[in-house]
């Protein structure tokens, strides 16, 4: 998180020294914000209790899939047209390249996430279905 502020930053600062480039930096920018509404969300659903739910669920597809689609998909096209263009000057690109590989960072942490988070819902829903169908069987739980 740091060295995504940290880059932002930097970046703001070049764009704004150098007059150029400006274009680029903003639109790395809003990419890396967009889906902070969606974080916001999730912290005021812990906070008041409603994380648990099926809103809770909801808001984390939505931000693995903006964070997904965007920051690494567009991201990946925003940074090959840097790349290839000659008007960037070198740095301007190693920024680029560095902005990209922080994404890459946090999209492991949030498919990590999000995998245990699958795992764990689906083991739940595994228990709850066998319960269901033990007690239409036989009519009771069966205690180990």
């Amino acid at each position: 998180m740091l060295a995504h502020h940290t880059l932002s930053i930097l970046g703001i600062i070049m764009a704004l020294v150098l007059g150029e480039s400006g274009t680029e930096v903003n639109a790395v920018l809003f990419g890396s914000e967009i889906t902070n509404p969606l974080l916001q969300m999730r912290w005021f659903l812990r906070e008041t209790g409603h994380y648990h739910s099926f809103t809770g669920d909801v808001v984390d597809f939505l931000f693995v899939a903006l964070f997904t689609g965007v920051r690494i998909g567009v991201g990946a096209r925003l940074l090959f047209c840097e790349m290839i263009s000659p008007t960037p000057k070198w740095f301007v690109k190693v920024g680029g390249v560095a902005m990209y590989a922080v994404s890459w960072c946090f999209m492991f942490n949030i498919w990590r996430f999000a995998w245990k988070k699958s795992i764990k819902k689906y083991h739940a829903w595994r228990s709850r279905w066998s319960e269901e169908r033990q007690l239409k069987h036989n009519g009771r739980l069966k205690t180990h």
